[in-house]
């Protein structure tokens, strides 16, 4: 049974195997049939791609190339007409060089002609030279004959005559402006007069040159004086003032004609006093901050006083010059009052006038804002205060009141005839201007312009009521000995133009100084 089955199952056996060999060789030819179909398959995709790829590019180029070729022949076409428009300005240019060329061949002809002409005339010139010169030797000879002298005498004699003549002439010259001045001075003097109207009334005191600092005790005041004088030296040389230190108790007095300088150095002193240290390197510090404060509190009373008397539209840099105004007089009149005073009167004036009383206001308020600018600015106080409103923007109206209310320009409007009046009352009424001190004031202002008009000069004080000023000078402009040369010639100045009692002392001042840091 055992021998049947392997008879059986071997024959199966192999017929299975042969089949199974058969089935994988069949399975192997057909993946092989398929592999072959799809290499050749791609193998014709790339093939028509890669003819696909170079028609594209023989396109491509073929394109470029027709691109590129009209590229060239344009810029050459352009390169052409450039040259043909530089062959045509070539030959313009040519031309116009034949032309010029031919031009100045003729000039120079007509010149060579020219120098050939005036080298003859030269010539005829020369020959009458010769003659005249004979000609005028043989009369001066025969004139000296008839005459008795020589020409140089004569000369002598005729200049002589000539300066007596002019001497003479600019004597009587001088006498009728004397004369026409002091006629004109009179009629002045008496319209002025004629002016006087008592209309407004205002309380008034007399303005000061003198400050009084109260000290806590009398020891105080050879602390002021400093050592050998240095302080006190330092101090009026930093304010500008004179520092009166006599046997008055528990006070010294502050001496000066510029109101704001004396309160600055009023101020500073009171502080110095207070504080206890007081040598020249403090006093120059409290000073000079002391005058900082004094501009700042300027500017708040004329921004205040614009506000009390309803001005607007007022430039913020004009406030100064108004605050200013509070530290300035004339004869002894406060200016910021006497404002005051003629703004008011030209408001009730242009009231009655049936004309606008604010704008009237504001003309006469800034009638006399000139005379806050400094006294270095030339010209009439009513030419500056006229530029001063122009360049603030003021109205034409408030301008010409203020350039012409003393009569220096044409009125072109009612408002300037009131200022001028309103100014006038303000000035004449009983007590209100006292003539002594402006003359005096104008003195000391006149004495530091005539100092400061020298070159190297940094600043000039007149001090001790106008008999000595003190001058400061750059050192290193002005040397030892030119430092005495000027203090002669400022003398010298100010006895040619000055008229004052007594003598004034002028006092040149160079000083140098070196400093050093110890670290």
């Amino acid at each position: 049974m055992p021998q049947l089955e392997a008879y059986i199952y071997a024959p199966a056996a192999v017929f299975l195997f042969g089949l199974g060999w058969f089935i994988q060789q069949w399975q192997a030819r057909a993946r092989s049939g398929r592999e072959r179909q799809t290499r050749e398959l791609e193998e014709r995709e790339a093939h028509d791609k890669a003819i696909r790829l170079v028609q594209d590019a023989r396109l491509e180029a073929k394109e470029e190339f027709f691109t590129a070729r009209q590229r060239f022949e344009k810029e050459t076409e352009q390169i052409r007409s450039e040259n043909r428009r530089r062959v045509e300005n070539l030959d313009v240019r040519e031309g116009n060089l034949d032309k010029k060329v031919a031009f100045i061949d003729q000039k120079e002809e007509r010149l060579d002609r020219q120098d050939e002409d005036m080298r003859s005339k030269l010539a005829e010139i020369s020959v009458s030279e010769d003659k005249i010169a004979g000609m005028l030797t043989e009369q001066r000879q025969v004139l000296e004959e008839v005459a008795g002298m020589s020409a140089e005498n004569a000369r002598r004699q005729l200049m002589e005559e000539m300066v007596s003549d002019a001497r003479l002439a600019a004597a009587k010259s001088i006498q009728q402006i004397r004369e026409e001045t002091e006629r004109t001075a009179k009629r002045e003097a008496m319209k002025i007069i004629s002016l006087a109207v008592q209309r407004y009334a205002s309380e008034h005191v007399a303005e000061s040159t003198v400050s009084v600092v109260d000290l806590p005790s009398v020891d105080m005041k050879g602390r002021i004086i400093g050592r050998e004088g240095r302080n006190i030296r330092a101090f009026e040389q930093a304010t500008g003032v004179d520092v009166i230190i006599d046997d008055t108790p528990g006070a010294v007095l502050v001496s000066g004609f510029d109101p704001v300088r004396r309160e600055v150095a009023r101020q500073s002193l009171a502080i110095l006093v207070g504080d206890g240290r007081i040598h020249p390197a403090r006093i120059e510090e409290i000073v000079e901050k002391t005058a900082r404060e004094m501009d700042a509190r300027i500017r708040e009373i004329g921004e205040q006083t614009c506000l009390e008397l309803g001005l607007q539209n007022v430039a913020s840099d004009l406030y100064p010059y108004i605050g200013r105004l509070n530290y300035r007089t004339s004869y002894g009149q406060n200016l910021l009052k006497h404002s005051l005073e003629v703004a008011a009167v030209a408001a009730v004036v242009a009231s009655e006038l049936g004309l606008d009383p604010r704008l009237a206001r504001r003309c006469g308020f800034l009638h006399d804002i000139g005379k806050a600018a400094s006294h270095e600015v030339e010209g009439p106080h009513a030419l500056i205060g006229a530029r001063m409103c122009r360049k603030f923007g003021e109205d034409e109206a408030v301008i010409n009141a203020v350039e012409g209310h003393h009569q220096d320009v044409e009125p072109t409007t009612p408002y300037t005839f009131i200022t001028a009046a309103a100014d006038a009352i303000s000035a004449s009424r009983p007590g209100a201007r006292r003539e002594s001190l402006e003359t005096y004031v104008q003195r000391l202002e006149n004495l530091e312009q005539i100092a400061e008009a020298f070159d190297g000069v940094e600043k000039s004080y007149a001090i001790q009521a106008g008999r000595e000023i003190r001058v400061l000078v750059d050192h290193g402009r002005v040397s030892d000995a030119e430092a005495a040369v000027l203090a002669e010639e400022v003398s010298r100045r100010i006895e040619g133009e000055l008229e004052y009692p007594g003598q004034i002392k002028v006092m040149v001042i160079r000083e140098t100084r070196a400093t050093a840091y110890a670290r």
